[in-house]
């Protein structure tokens, strides 16, 4: 595997940004690593932080280089701070970034492949908020998405964080493509692709009601969902156990 530390100017920010990259990397004689590689265009995922990280957290937390290279999977660890994935009442627009930009700057610079069969997102607490967001508010980019102990409920009147107003203002976002509730309706009862959707939360973690309110719903659509929980907190151990469930998970094209 490689691994590249990426800085950048974000048009839509317009400020420097950065990213992690790991790429496939085809090897015979790297000890105690299992590399290979999918072809010039490599599948995707996009894995995202929580409020407290950056994009170096899941380097340093989990073994996720080790854990996709047998996979010929691509990963991009974008950095886009306290923001939850949204463009901000007062501050940057982050979903922009992260829907529009982002891509096409990672694709322009790896070889990486734009199918929609190809891409996947995921990631925990503000993270599965962002993963699940990205693939409900655009099913025609990503063909599944993975929440780790997702905030998944920021309809919620007591799910406000102390930035929640820097970020959404104080407006509701009920009902609004800032909801995931809203838009697990709106995907259903669309005509165009549903991607598969993968959620697991610790039953001893802070967001399990909430997990359960989108997890309820979730299994009113018709969308193909997984969902997993056992015993766990809000805390890195379950997550590196659990990015690997993931990983299991993704459809990632055998051909």
């Amino acid at each position: 595997m490689a691994l590249v530390t990426c800085n950048f100017f974000s048009e839509s920010l317009g400020l420097s940004m950065s990213m992690t990259v790991i790429l496939p990397q085809q090897t015979s004689t790297q000890i105690g690593m299992d590399n290979v590689t999918r072809g010039t265009k490599h599948p995707t995922l996009y894995l995202l932080h929580g409020l407290s990280d950056d994009d170096t957290i899941w380097l340093r937390r989990t073994s996720i280089e080790r854990y996709v290279a047998s996979l010929g999977l691509a990963v991009v660890m974008p950095q886009v701070h306290r923001s939850f994935y949204a463009d901000m009442e007062f501050g940057g627009k982050y979903w922009t970034f992260i829907s529009e930009e982002l891509p096409s700057i990672a694709q322009s610079f790896f070889h990486l492949s734009a199918k929609r069969a190809d891409n996947f997102v995921a990631g925990l607490s503000m993270g599965g908020y962002g993963a699940f967001k990205l693939a409900l508010r655009h099913p025609d980019k990503f063909a599944a998405a993975a929440s780790l102990s997702g905030a998944l409920h920021m309809a919620k009147a007591d799910s406000l964080i102390p930035d929640h107003r820097l970020i959404f203002g104080d407006r509701d976002i009920a009902g609004t493509e800032d909801d995931l509730l809203y838009l697990l309706k709106q995907v259903d009862v669309s005509d165009g692709p549903k991607p598969k959707l993968f959620q697991c939360c610790g039953t001893e973690d802070f967001l399990y009601e909430d997990n359960q309110t989108f997890k309820q719903r979730c299994e009113e659509t018709s969308l193909d969902f997984t969902y997993q929980e056992e015993p766990g907190q809000h805390e890195w151990g379950y997550w590196d156990a659990k990015i690997q469930d993931v990983l299991a998970w993704l459809p990632l094209r055998t051909d």
